[in-house]
């Protein structure tokens, strides 16, 4: 069976596990109370947002988890010794062991939030104090399995960064885990996004043929979808912090088993976007004592208050980071496959 099949499969299985929890979960969230609590701070539309049930990551988080198993374990009876070996298991699940810690983290932060019944969960030392001690375990583990110090730059080749090489990328994970959960602010943007990004990073897996990251990366996109079909606009349900930090420890599982965490600059420049508009703000804010560079942020915040309804900018986000993907590729298939 071809690699093209097994990574369908996964999305078919992970799209058809997410879409059909969401018809169960949707009501009994509502039954327990577990409704989102709106930003004063925010647009005065999303008022009407108020007790959406959120913590709907768990959906796409059961999706992608049921099937990447099933399906790896399906490929591994049908496969040869060089397919086996390409799965390169333990990878895969150590990068999905580290998205459910931070999708832990995030469903936490989700909890207080509702029984608290505010916006805001764990404070931010508290998050990424977690955050941080979750990207240095996943690290060591990588190491432990055979990982190394360097880095692929594409064009250049493997740079070693030695002992920063652990910093550094704790630091990038942690940063691009908070960029994916800023993304997540409107109905089935950040979902929309993350589905584009998993499936360009599960062509690349594709290509260098690993099918382990392939099916991984195939299953989560395929929850993604499963998940917009309930998220949205209007979203019945949201994906909170349980699912937004989940995508964050998800795609950044892909990049650094596909030894191209740089990529995710481009591939996930939505995401990147997102984060510098907020460090751009809070910065100008202070540093003229009140003034502003954009309307609010993260950014889609902006677009809303300039007059963009919420489905323009989730297609106009999904469009930008589409360009970017195709981009990315030919920077994997030009740039780090030819080295």
């Amino acid at each position: 069976m071809t690699t093209g099949i097994w990574s369908f499969e996964a999305a078919l299985i992970s799209f058809i596990v997410s879409s059909l929890i969401g018809s169960k979960l949707i009501p009994f969230l509502v039954k327990v109370k577990c409704g989102q609590t709106i930003l004063e701070m925010g647009p005065s539309w999303h008022k009407n947002k108020q007790n959406t049930p959120t913590m709907g990551g768990i959906m796409f988080i059961a999706g992608t988890l049921a099937a990447t198993v099933i399906t790896c374990i399906c490929c591994r009876m049908a496969a040869d010794d060089y397919i086996v070996n390409r799965l390169r298991t333990a990878q895969v699940a150590g990068g999905f062991i580290m998205a459910l810690l931070y999708g832990a983290i995030g469903f936490v932060d989700d909890f207080i939030s509702i029984k608290k019944k505010r916006n805001l969960g764990l404070t931010p030392i508290q998050k990424l104090i977690l955050q941080f001690a979750v990207a240095f375990v996943y690290l060591i583990v990588l190491r432990f399995f055979g990982d190394d110090t360097k880095t692929l730059i594409p064009f250049v080749g493997p740079v070693d960064l030695g002992f920063f090489y652990y910093i550094l990328s704790a630091v990038f994970i942690v940063g691009i885990v908070n960029a994916v959960n800023l993304t997540d602010g409107i109905d089935g943007l950040n979902g929309s996004v993350t589905m584009f990004v998993s499936a360009f990073f599960m062509v690349m897996a594709g290509v260098l043929g690993f099918e382990g990251m392939n099916i991984y990366c195939a299953a989560l996109a395929g929850g993604c979808l499963g998940f917009l079909i309930w998220n949205f606009n209007p979203a019945k349900i949201f994906m909170g912090d349980t699912g937004s930090l989940f995508l964050g420890g998800a795609v950044c599982a892909a990049a650094f088993a596909l030894d191209v965490p740089i990529l995710l600059i481009p591939i996930g420049i939505i995401y990147i976007i997102e984060m510098f508009s907020v460090i751009l703000q809070v910065s100008y804010f202070k540093l003229t004592h009140g003034k502003r560079i954009f309307k609010m942020t993260p950014i889609h915040h902006h677009f809303e208050m300039s007059g963009w309804n919420e489905v323009k900018i989730v297609i106009v986000f999904s469009a930008v980071t589409f360009i970017f993907g195709i981009i990315s590729l030919l920077i994997y298939l030009f740039g780090v496959i030819e080295l």
